[in-house]
């Protein structure tokens, strides 16, 4: 099996982990964004979801919460982290911050990021394009729109 497939295979399982966390966020009452960070053998070393409507802690966006349960490492310039959304501002510069080198992404469809930070720090980015990401969040933010302009900051919601 060549490195590119070996590779693609690690970047699916990691986005399924990642669809796993946000549908578990959505069953918790809250926004359907989840992420997983995985070594360079393709094991899970930390998975989370946006917590901020479980928590009250506007912070706990997905990859933030997966960053903080991955805990204390040495090896963050060595993962990749999979996430069901472009990243915000916060979470770009939190996996900036950590010097983590690769994203893949669940889709930018529903909402752009800052891929061009992260691209301008020189992190590889992989956009995946997949339907459930798209889907999830686009229930979601037909069904809560007020929730979802909160999360990402948009005024008078």
């Amino acid at each position: 099996m060549s490195r590119d497939t070996t590779r693609q295979q690690m970047d699916k399982l990691a986005l399924d982990v990642a669809i796993e966390e946000a549908e578990k966020g959505l069953a918790e009452g809250g926004i359907p964004i989840g992420a997983a960070l995985i070594d360079p053998d393709g094991n899970i070393v930390a998975r989370g979801h946006n917590r901020r409507v479980q928590t009250d802690d506007p912070t706990s966006h997905g990859e933030t919460d997966c960053i903080r349960n991955a805990g204390r490492r040495r090896d963050w310039h060595t993962l990749t982290m999979a996430t069901t959304l472009s990243p915000c501002a916060m979470c770009t510069g939190t996996a900036i911050l950590h010097r983590i080198p690769r994203l893949v992404i669940g889709e930018n469809k529903t909402f752009m990021g800052r891929e061009d930070w992260l691209r301008a720090e020189g992190v590889e980015i992989v956009l995946m394009d997949d339907p459930r990401c798209k889907k999830l969040m686009d229930d979601f933010i037909k069904a809560h729109p007020e929730v979802w302009n909160e999360d990402i900051g948009v005024p008078g919601s």
